[in-house]
């Protein structure tokens, strides 16, 4: 897969995440209860964590295995959130976060419609999904707004580990097969 490092949408800039995007991510979002509550991976306790997760990403992104980029803000250049996703050998799932500040502007649907855009013109991608769990209306609305269709309803599926790893249920999405698949 060719991935590019930086895309813009009308509003945002998508950039590969970069080790000086530490301290932005640990005080926008990574460190805030109220954005990493539904994320799969534990809220970040110091700016070690964060900078932890960034050699994590660089590595990964060589491998092809997962693509993070910041989003930003077009003319502040200010960072608002994070999305990417995570590459299984073309079947992918898309994820995204955003600051409390940035909730309610349309900033996680922009970022996840550019994603989208640039997986389908990926060859070799058979399967672009998601899961939150069922009590985030806000992720179920952004993924909906994108095109993405309820697959299946999962009973006690994730253990969401800023929500003390209580098993919860989610949604699983997938983007329809037959918008990105020819034939």
């Amino acid at each position: 897969m060719v991935i590019p490092e930086r895309v813009e949408t009308h509003r945002l800039i998508l950039t590969r995440l970069r080790h000086t995007d530490a301290e932005e991510i640990f005080y926008t979002y990574a460190s805030k209860p109220e954005s990493t509550r539904y994320v799969s991976w534990p809220r970040h306790q110091a700016l070690e964590d964060t900078r932890n997760f960034l050699n994590y990403a660089w590595h990964a992104w060589g491998q092809g295995t997962d693509f993070s980029f910041s989003i930003r803000l077009k003319g502040a250049n200010r960072l608002i959130g994070a999305c990417g996703f995570l590459n299984d050998e073309g079947k992918v799932q898309v994820g995204y976060v955003l600051g409390p500040l940035h909730w309610g502007k349309g900033y996680a649907t922009e970022a996840a419609q550019k994603l989208i855009t640039f997986l389908l013109a990926q060859p070799g991608i058979y399967k672009i999904g998601s899961f939150v769990d069922s009590d985030n209306q806000a992720s179920v609305r952004v993924l909906e707004k994108c095109g993405f269709v309820v697959e299946a309803v999962l009973k006690d599926w994730w253990q969401f580990p800023n929500q003390n790893y209580q098993a919860k249920d989610c949604i699983l999405f997938q983007y329809p097969v037959n918008t990105y698949l020819p034939g």
